[in-house]
C-alpha cells in the first residue's frame, strides 16, 4: 500500500521589510523537501498582507517561512491556531516574546541569562545622547525592537549618526532598543526540538564590513566568512550550547530557533538574541550548523515537520470544556 503524502503548505513573502529574504528561503525549503514524502503547496502572501486564506484548508501542516513582523511575531501563529492547523516553529507566545527585543531582554535578565547593557525608547521620547554615552559607551547599536535580519540596524559613534539612526529605526517600529557594543566573536547556535531541545555545534560569523548586515546574512556570500565549527574551546562550546537551550526554553520556544552570541576574549558569553524563523537561504547559518552537526537539510525539514505534528497532537488532547 502506497503511503499517503503529507500536504505541506509553505507560507512565504509577507507584509514585512524581510519579504525578499522570505522568497529566497522558501525556494530553498521547497527544493529540499522530499517529494516522495510530501505534496507541496506554496502559499504566497503579498506585500500588502493579502493571500488566499482558503488555500490553508487544503494542507496538513503549515511551514511558515516568514521573517519579521506579521509572520514571525506570533500573529500568523495565532491565526493558524484558530484554524486548528499544525505549524512549524514556536507558537504564539514564544514567537511574540522572541521577536520583541525589549521584552526578550527583560526576560533574559529575570532568568539570569547574560546580556549586554541596553536602553529602550519609544517614539517622541526625549533622550540625552550624553546620558546614553555614559550608560552604554560608544559605539551604540540602534535596533527596531520588532525587526529581524539586521533591517533598520545602525552602529553609531556620535550624536549626528545617533539621531539619523534612531530616525531610520523608527521607520520600522514604534519602539527602539539601544545596545552597548560588545567586542568579541559573533557566535551562532541552532536549536531544534519541543520538550527536549538540542543544540547544534556553534558557528562563527566574521563580517568583512563593520557588522553582520542584512546583505551579509542573506544576499552576499562574500560579505562575511562563516566558520563552522567556531573557533572556541570545548568548554566554551558546551557553555554556548547549554545557554542556547536555556534561551529556547525560557522564551517558551518550540520547533526551531537560532541563538546569537558574543564571546569575549576572556571567555565571557553574552546572548544577543534569538531568531525563531531563521533564514533558509544557501548561506543561512541555521541549516548550515545542523548539516555540520550531521543533520542535512532534507532530514532537518523532516524533523521540523514531525515536531509540528507532535505538538499539534499533544495540544489536541487538552480539554476545551469544563464538565
Amino acid at each position: 500500500m502506497v503511503k499517503k503524502k503529507l500536504k505541506i503548505g509553505i507560507l512565504f513573502g509577507g507584509k514585512s521589510a524581510e519579504h525578499d529574504v522570505s522568497l529566497v528561503s522558501s525556494k530553498n525549503v521547497i527544493s529540499a523537501l522530499d517529494k516522495n514524502k510530501y505534496q507541496i503547496f506554496p502559499i504566497k502572501i503579498n506585500r500588502d498582507g493579502k493571500f488566499d486564506l482558503n488555500s490553508l484548508k487544503k494542507v496538513d501542516v503549515i511551514f511558515p517561512v516568514l521573517h519579521g513582523p506579521f509572520g514571525e511575531d506570533g500573529s500568523m501563529q495565532g491565526l493558524l491556531k484558530i484554524l486548528n492547523l499544525p505549524f512549524v516553529g514556536p507558537s504564539v507566545l514564544g514567537s511574540a516574546v522572541s521577536m520583541d527585543k525589549d521584552v526578550m531582554k527583560r526576560i533574559f535578565k529575570e532568568a539570569g541569562i547574560p546580556i549586554g547593557k541596553f536602553v529602550t525608547i519609544k517614539q517622541k521620547e526625549k533622550i540625552s545622547f550624553k546620558d546614553l554615552e555614559k550608560k552604554l559607551g560608544l559605539p551604540i547599536f540602534i535596533k527596531p525592537a520588532n525587526m529581524g535580519s539586521s533591517v533598520g540596524i545602525h552602529k553609531v559613534n556620535n550624536e549626528k549618526e545617533f539621531l539619523a539612526g534612531v530616525k531610520d529605526a523608527f521607520n520600522y517600529d514604534s519602539k527602539v532598543v539601544l545596545e552597548e557594543f560588545i567586542e568579541g566573536q559573533e557566535i551562532e547556535c541552532s536549536v531544534l526540538g519541543n520538550e527536549n531541545p538540542e543544540a547544534s555545534i556553534p558557528g562563527e560569523i566574521v563580517p568583512i564590513n563593520d557588522f553582520y548586515s542584512y546583505k551579509a546574512k542573506y544576499l552576499d556570500d562574500k560579505a562575511a566568512d562563516l566558520l563552522i565549527p567556531a573557533r572556541l574551546s570545548k568548554d566554551i562550546v558546551k557553555k554556548v550550547q547549554n545557554i542556547a537551550v536555556k534561551v529556547f526554553e525560557v522564551l517558551c520556544c518550540e520547533g526551531m530557533g537560532r541563538v546569537d552570541f558574543f564571546v569575549k576574549k576572556d571567555g565571557k558569553i553574552f546572548v544577543n538574541e534569538i531568531n525563531t524563523i531563521p533564514g533558509f537561504t544557501s548561506i543561512s547559518m541555521y541549516p548550515k550548523l545542523w548539516e555540520a552537526s550531521g543533520l542535512p537539510l532534507a532530514r532537518l525539514l523532516d524533523r521540523l515537520i514531525d515536531l509540528a505534528v507532535e505538538r499539534f497532537k499533544r495540544e489536541q488532547k487538552l480539554k476545551t470544556t469544563v464538565k
